[in-house]
């Protein structure tokens, strides 16, 4: 069998410009592609995790929930925060139950504990028992509560690196707006093909943030998190692409590496 990773980022499913906007056709077009991979490929297996975009990021910037909990409005906060990605994630699930998946969400406030915002603690053994019988687990960009902070905010990165060392897939699928991780972003000329710990500091003049409102960081955090992870899991790839292109996230699915690619 093989294990991949995806993410459907933030930007990609829903209007980050503007609060609270979902692109609804282009779900079910991304949930159509995941189906049909999976279809043509048995022995593909897929944990699904997506951004929050303008739902869970606009709450979480008013109330500032990633640096920490504090007080009774910041916990009102918390509760908007989930509330806001929790209806997002909503959006996701009924696309691709459309799509004729049987997904399953496995929330991460009510399973991950975080140590000063990494995760600290999560039994995945529900997560994995889904996987094994043939059920499609989806995890998505969430508050989860912090010994440290209180209650912070865990990004789907955060959760696929925990997810990494536990499970171990073969690939990491991030799929947005951007082609690629580009040498010379906002100009977007020249695209890398790929990055290595070693090209790593002579690539990174260039990398920019996130458009839109992103509480968790954008391209260059994503970028050094996920060099990081290949240096521990040295079999891993990463992808970075955009799912903007008729039929591009099927062929990610299928091996291809229409982006910015990852590895030791």
């Amino acid at each position: 069998m093989s294990l991949v990773f995806l993410k459907l980022g933030g930007s990609l499913i829903t209007d980050k410009t503007r609060s609270y906007t979902a692109r609804l056709e282009k779900l079910d077009d991304l949930a159509a592609q995941i189906a049909t991979a999976l279809h043509e490929n048995a022995d593909l297996r897929l944990i699904l995790g997506h951004g929050s975009g303008s739902f869970g990021h606009t709450a979480a910037s008013q109330f500032d929930t990633r640096r920490g909990v504090s007080g009774a409005e910041a916990w009102r906060g918390f509760a908007e925060v989930w509330y806001q990605a929790s209806r997002l994630n909503r959006l996701v699930i009924e696309a691709l139950r459309r799509a004729g998946l049987p997904a399953v969400t496995f929330s991460p406030a009510a399973s991950v504990t975080a140590h000063d915002g990494k995760v600290f603690t999560w039994d995945c053994t529900p997560l994995q028992s889904a996987l094994a019988n043939g059920l499609l687990p989806v995890v998505h960009g969430d508050v989860v509560f912090d010994q440290v902070r209180n209650g912070t905010i865990l990004s789907t990165e955060d959760l696929f690196v925990h997810l990494t060392v536990q499970i171990r897939p073969e690939r990491i699928l991030l799929a947005g707006q951007e082609r690629g991780v580009w040498e010379d972003f906002p100009t977007r000329k020249h695209l890398l093909e790929e990055i290595t710990p070693g090209s790593f500091a002579q690539q990174i003049v260039g990398l920019g943030g996130a458009t839109g409102v992103d509480v968790t960081g954008g391209m260059l955090s994503k970028v050094t998190e996920m060099l990081a992870l290949v240096e521990k899991v040295p079999d891993l790839e990463v992808l970075i692409f955009s799912g903007e292109e008729p039929g591009i996230l099927q062929q990610a699915l299928q091996g291809e590496n229409p982006g910015t690619r990852l590895h030791c």
